[in-house]
């Protein structure tokens, strides 16, 4: 992802979180009527023919089941095996604003054991705001979409109050978009709602549940609020009680530090990377490029990308080796490596913000900020300037 501003300091101006107790609205189950999916699905579909696709209306607000609807785009991987079958395995892969609907045929892709896939029709699906759901929109601009879904890195107070205004001014076009009729209801709480509606509608008494990152959140939301419904559930790279909120995010800063030290031992053996013969070396190297890129950007990259860039190459062994390429590029002023990239950052951004805005209260006052990263930035350097303002 690449950078951008934080909408945490104006959630006030969008929207009020519509939380409600966990008490269940009784959904009516319905046929689903799966049919091939749609281009937008093409990749997984090439992958995996065997992946279907369908919608389902669900409430916009649960406090009104018989209002106005919206759609939920859902996928399924059916078992083959019909006398193993255990029921369902309803999927996220993190987020918010990350589509799903074809994270069955990423998972199959993976090696998912085939015990998994005998026992489980393996459910995707879009959450609400997001992708062939009923989607969002912050109407945002192509600029505003290359700055991506993290925070300038803050090397000081000023650096926190120039930013300030960039924030407001997301706010208040998600505020007076098209869609801003659903920023009260694009909450956690109601996409774990939406989730029982997609297991009564498949007919089942329990789901079962695999999620990672701010899929493990939700995950755990959703157990939460129907614990008589859930059967099996893992939560994979969990992030704190209260989801990503103010805590969670500055978090990432002492993740990277944690982190870090695997990555630095590998490019440290690899001296055809060069960046180092030790892992001193390569953290060295590191605060040498991030002060290079924040003078002079190389090849789209700036200092806050550069080092957003390192972070989510991390969260897996695998991704160490692209890491290092794109350092060793950036380096030496050569193209880095292509990366996939998202298909829909203006959606991802939009539902990203208004998940996280309607789910938790933020630090209203710059000065609350400059406080948080003047801390972080000391402990966590690596990434603490722009974790404490997000």
């Amino acid at each position: 992802m690449h950078r951008t501003l934080s909408l945490a300091l104006a959630a006030t101006a969008v929207a009020a979180a519509t939380a409600m107790p966990g008490r269940s609205v009784a959904a009516t189950p319905e046929t689903v009527r799966w049919g091939p999916c749609s281009e937008k699905a093409a990749s997984e579909k090439a992958a995996l023919p065997r992946l279907e696709c369908s919608t389902l209306e669900v409430p916009l607000d649960y406090r009104d089941p018989d209002g106005r609807q919206i759609e939920i785009a859902i996928s399924r991987l059916a078992s083959k095996e019909p006398s193993q079958r255990r029921g369902v395995l309803l999927t996220n892969p993190g987020g918010p604003g990350i589509e799903g609907l074809g994270y069955p045929a990423v998972l199959a892709g993976s090696e998912l054991p085939q015990e998994v896939l005998d026992s489980y029709d393996v459910i995707g699906f879009d959450p609400r705001g997001v992708g062939r759901s009923t989607p969002v929109t912050c109407d945002l601009t192509p600029e505003q979409q290359a700055r991506g879904n993290v925070a300038p890195y803050a090397h000081t107070a000023a650096d926190i109050a120039r930013e300030a205004p960039n924030a407001w001014i997301v706010a208040e076009q998600c505020a007076t978009s098209r869609t801003a009729w659903m920023l009260p209801y694009t909450t956690t709480a109601n996409i774990a709602r939406d989730m029982d509606r997609i297991r009564a509608a498949l007919g089942e008494p329990t789901l079962s549940y695999l999620g990672a990152s701010y899929g493990s959140y939700l995950g755990a939301v959703y157990t939460t609020m129907f614990p008589k419904r859930s059967d099996r559930v893992v939560l994979d790279s969990n992030p704190g009680p209260g989801g990503y909120d103010v805590t969670t995010m500055r978090l990432l800063a002492r993740g990277m530090e944690d982190r870090f030290p695997d990555f630095a031992a590998f490019a440290a053996a690899h001296p055809e990377y060069g960046l180092g013969t030790t892992p001193e070396q390569v953290r060295a190297e590191f605060f040498d490029l991030a002060k290079r890129l924040e003078a002079k950007p190389v090849h789209g990259f700036d200092g806050t990308s550069f080092r957003w860039m390192t972070f989510e190459g991390l969260y897996s062994d695998a991704g160490m080796p692209l890491v290092a390429k794109t350092w060793q590029a950036l380096d030496t002023n050569q193209p880095p490596p292509p990366s996939a990239p998202f298909p829909n950052m203006e959606n991802l951004m939009s539902a990203r913000f208004s998940v996280i805005c309607g789910d938790d209260r933020w630090p209203e006052t710059v000065r609350e900020y400059q406080r948080n990263v003047a801390v972080d930035r000391l402990k966590y350097p690596m990434l603490g300037g722009s974790t404490a303002t997000m």
